[in-house]
């Protein structure tokens, strides 16, 4: 196709030259030209810290550049707020969930922008309406009055993604769009984007699931420390392209560790029960046995149950029934402090409110769960807990600067290597990770499960949550499937395949369409 016919078909609605932001002592994007493409997806991928966020937040009014300018139709532009982006029609979907959790979905929907009965007050019923209509177009049945707090992450990120359609943008930016979705949400999601991309809108796509890149891309750009390492239409792109312009190899598969054997159980749960506030089964009389040195996988879709497994583990819901054993000893009843001391830890699926605080530094945040480890009486041993988190920021390979910067300047995979080290550092008997790959790229994700595999073969108990097929059939010894908050499916390493893994995640409610799914696939 030539410059020409390219130009016609979608047309440049936004240019960044030479563009360059400098955070102290970082350069998050160095001289970069970039080229956004109207009535195209424009994917945008690189390493954790290549620069990527940065580069969409210069976009949406977020970050100002340090040097460089913004070009729209050609002329200069300066956006000085993300109020200056939206109002030249820039909208972004952020990673990290931006929502108030004690307003309703719809109130966050229109939030700054309501709608108003003859100028004077907010006329709540239109607003209602418009969250259903926005709803039916996501293909979500989510009431407009719900408090986004009762929401799982992934209905919250519907919910951010109704915002930005709400706004009618004509630049739509998607950062990690699809991270806490189920395979069918990223379906729902990706006819969405087929649709606005008809429409003319100019669409930055996100995400280190790079086979959703050369699915969903018109055109791809690279980014890996802070510059352009490739810049084209996807025709031709492969993965193995995408991974040499990333990080310069040709491949980074997941790490493999050497066969070792099983110990003997370590968790036992047995009926374990959660009720649902509106009723019905959260959790259904689950009971499994993990053995040391085990790594047990537990796939389902959104509202399975796997998260609420994990939270009833670790004592989050005083409610739950069931009985809950380490090393044969039961602890039903205790505090999640007493679980923790007791050899469980858990990493949070969401990293951003319930595993970090995030204007603490990363030193403080690292030992929170285990600060009595460096108490003395009534002083603490910073020196012994400074020398602790050093060791644990190489084992983790965490770029940071300096340990007292805050935990909120890192990139998102290395705030989840921070969440890990948080949990490793209390020696549990039993690690439970929720979504532990979400937001990372391909290489903090190798890293991640190459200190899973050596854990396990140290003897410790992994129970980890995905949505993500690969990642469950490659690193599970065992895998447990749940849909409608029971185990629907189990498997070992060597019996499990794609195909009988999703048939046992497909809730009751959803078994026609999946059936109606794989004849059309077929």
């Amino acid at each position: 196709m030539s410059q020409r016919e390219l130009a016609e078909r979608a047309p440049v609605g936004l240019k960044i030259r030479n563009g360059t932001k400098v955070y102290p002592g970082t350069v998050a994007l160095d001289a970069v030209d970039f080229d956004l493409r109207m009535g195209a997806v424009n994917v945008l991928v690189g390493e954790n810290g290549a620069g990527k966020s940065t580069m969409m937040k210069v976009i949406a009014g977020v970050e100002r550049l340090t040097s460089g300018e913004i070009l729209m139709k050609d002329e200069p532009v300066d956006f000085h707020s993300t109020d200056d982006a939206t109002k030249r029609g820039i909208g972004i979907v952020h990673q990290e969930l931006n929502l108030f959790p004690d307003l309703s979905v719809s109130d966050n929907i229109f939030m700054g922008r309501e709608c108003r009965r003859f100028g004077i007050d907010i006329d709540r019923a239109e607003q209602r309406e418009q969250t259903r209509v926005l709803m039916q177009r996501l293909e979500h049945d989510i009431d407009p009055d719900t408090m986004v707090s009762e929401l799982r992450v992934g209905q919250q990120q519907i919910v951010e993604i109704a915002k930005s359609l709400a706004q009618d943008a004509r630049i739509l930016i998607l950062d990690e769009p699809t991270s806490a979705l189920s395979a069918a949400e990223v379906e729902i999601l990706f006819r969405v984007i087929d649709e606005l991309r008809r429409d003319g809108v100019g669409i930055v796509y996100i995400s280190h699931r790079l086979e959703e890149l050369i699915r969903i891309g018109d055109y791809i750009t690279v980014l890996r420390d802070g510059k352009i390492t490739g810049a084209q239409s996807m025709q031709g792109v492969d993965v193995s392209w995408i991974v040499r312009n990333m990080i310069g190899d040709a491949s980074k598969s997941y790490a493999k560790a050497e066969p070792h054997a099983l110990g003997s159980p370590v968790l036992h749960l047995e009926d374990v029960v959660l009720l649902r506030a509106g009723g019905g089964f959260a959790v259904d009389n689950v009971s499994l046995t993990v053995r040391a040195g085990e790594i047990l996988g537990i796939y389902g879709l959104m509202g399975a149950g796997r998260s609420e497994l994990l939270e009833c583990i670790i004592g989050r819901h005083s409610h739950a029934r069931g009985r809950i054993e380490i090393d044969g000893n039961r602890i039903d009843g205790r505090s999640i402090s007493a679980r923790i001391r007791r050899g469980i830890a858990l990493i949070p699926e969401d990293r951003k409110t319930d595993g970090l605080i995030q204007i603490a530094s990363i030193r403080e945040n690292m030992t929170l769960s285990s600060l009595r480890d460096f108490t003395r009486g009534f002083h603490m041993d910073l020196k012994a807990e400074r020398g602790r988190v050093a060791d644990f920021v190489r084992r983790m390979t965490i770029k940071i600067a300096s340990p007292e910067n805050p935990v909120a300047s890192l990139s998102g995979g290395n705030q989840q290597k921070v969440v890990i080290a948080k949990a490793l550092m209390t020696e549990p008997k039993v690690l439970l990770m929720d979504e532990p790959s979400r937001g990372i790229d391909i290489g903090a994700k190798a890293e991640v499960f190459r200190v899973m595999r050596e854990l396990a073969k140290e003897g410790l108990a992994i129970v980890f949550v995905t949505s993500d097929l690969e990642e469950v059939l490659s690193l599970s010894d065992r895998i447990l499937v749940m849909a409608d908050g029971r185990v629907t499916g189990e498997f070992d390493r060597g019996d499990a395949n794609e195909t009988a893994v999703i048939r046992a995640s497909a809730p009751a409610s959803a078994e026609r369409h999946l059936t109606h799914s794989e004849e059309k696939t077929a």
